[in-house]
């Protein structure tokens, strides 16, 4: 069997924490080595010789970013693919509209009523500014806020509210169990 290994390129330290947390422990259950890299303060040619290393190594990877003021998937998609030469666009993963709507997306009813955060059937539409306009003023800072969601926060339940988180867990999943059959 050979060594497997995953590398997740996450734009900043809100996506290191939520991966960290939630998703490098189910990814590490099927790869050996599984790597955060952040790339949003890297220069373009540190990035494209990383993925070129990654494809060299014949390494699986995912590269994710917020949509930011794109109006569509396709558009950030072909801005990523056109500055990182060695982007393969299907390993593009869009957050709609930034992780922030992930983490709230994983919060059952009793876990919002006990954070004293705003129910939300969906956080598709999130953004970051609404994401720290509900941190209850409880909480000492936006880390520990965050850090107290991770600890309720279920995936079932997130699959159910946002509609990129979903997409990422199912493809992820679907592509660890093809690779799975494929050795």
């Amino acid at each position: 069997m050979s060594y497997r290994r995953l590398f997740i390129l996450i734009e900043g330290n809100d996506d290191e924490r939520f991966f960290n947390k939630i998703l490098v422990p189910i990814f590490e259950k099927k790869y050996d080595l599984v790597q955060l890299w952040a790339y949003a303060n890297e220069t373009k040619k540190r990035v494209n010789n990383l993925l070129k290393s990654i494809k060299a190594m014949n390494a699986d990877y995912y590269f994710i970013s917020d949509i930011n003021n794109f109006s569509c998937i396709s558009a950030i998609k072909q801005k990523l693919s056109n500055k990182y030469n060695y982007l393969d666009n299907n390993k593009i993963i869009v957050i709609i509209m930034e992780i922030e709507s992930w983490y709230l997306s994983g919060l059952s009813k009793e876990s919002e009523t006990k954070l004293k955060v705003k129910s939300y059937d969906s956080t598709d539409g999130l953004s970051k500014e609404t994401f720290n306009r509900v941190i209850p003023s409880k909480f000492s800072s936006r880390i520990d806020f965050i850090q107290e969601i991770l600890k309720c926060f279920n995936i079932n339940i997130a699959v159910r509210k946002n509609k990129s988180f979903n997409y990422f867990f199912n493809k992820s999943q679907s592509n660890i169990d093809m690779n799975q059959t494929s050795q």
